[in-house]
């Protein structure tokens, strides 16, 4: 009996996750820099999801703008709400495209698909193209939030991963998981392995801003927080390895 090799867009993925949302700030991009990007770093993170990419996985990402500008700040040093949030929304497409970049530099296909048309250097939101780019192995990015003023990436990464089917969101930090306490300035503070929504909530653990747990919490989507700064973590955890939580219901 002769075997039959699958091409490489029919692969089955090698882990339990078929797609998946990386989230990420803008802040990983900077490396050990205090503003803007840190090419190093990009590419250090684009080959973590070239590793997950290989396994087969399907994989989103958002990634924050906080590395160049935050439209909180802007604000709260006058700038009128609004226009500083798209502001900060124009930041989230500048890192996708440095992103893009890098993955593509390794061979990785990749669309920035951007909730703010901008036709010249990216994608428009499409929900059905970008299932397709998925279906075809293409890693999508997803710039300028969700469009609109007022809701942070985490909000727009937790929309996206519900409107792109996706079975888990990965959250890149630079904590192994979620803590009772920041472990940066508390020494004993407790790391959860397993962590509810309503307790995310209740304890204001910092996970993701309120309305972005809400989300996943009502469509039970698992949040997995792990640390982005160990190498081969993201393709670790979804081999079953290393050591993260996880936020279900």
């Amino acid at each position: 009996m002769t075997s039959t090799i699958l091409p490489e867009s029919q692969e089955q993925p090698q882990t339990k996750f078929k797609r998946v949302m990386l989230k990420i700030s803008g802040e990983a991009l900077m490396g050990d820099q205090g503003f803007g990007l840190h090419p190093p770093t990009v590419q250090r993170i684009a080959e973590e999801v070239k590793s997950v990419h290989d396994l087969g996985v399907e994989i989103c990402m958002v990634i924050g703008g906080g590395n160049i500008f935050r439209g909180l700040s802007g604000s709260a040093q006058g700038m009128e709400r609004t226009t500083a949030d798209y502001m900060g929304m124009l930041a989230t497409v500048m890192n996708a495209l440095a992103m893009q970049s890098a993955l593509e530099g390794m061979g990785v296909f990749t669309r920035v698909i951007s909730a703010i048309p901008m036709d010249q250097v990216c994608e428009p939101y499409i929900r059905r193209r970008a299932v397709r780019h998925l279906e075809k192995k293409r890693v999508c990015i997803f710039a300028a939030g969700t469009g609109n003023p007022y809701f942070t990436t985490d909000t727009a990464a937790t929309l996206r991963a519900n409107e792109m089917g996706c079975e888990a969101i990965f959250k890149g930090t630079k904590v192994d998981g979620v803590y009772d306490k920041d472990p940066v300035k508390f020494p004993d503070a407790k790391r959860y392995d397993t962590v509810s929504y309503d307790d995310v909530l209740a304890k204001r653990l910092g996970v993701m801003d309120a309305s972005a747990i809400a989300l996943a919490r009502d469509n039970n989507l698992p949040i997995i927080v792990f640390s982005l700064d160990e190498p081969g973590g993201f393709r670790g955890i979804l081999a079953g390895e290393g050591t993260y939580t996880k936020v279900q219901g």
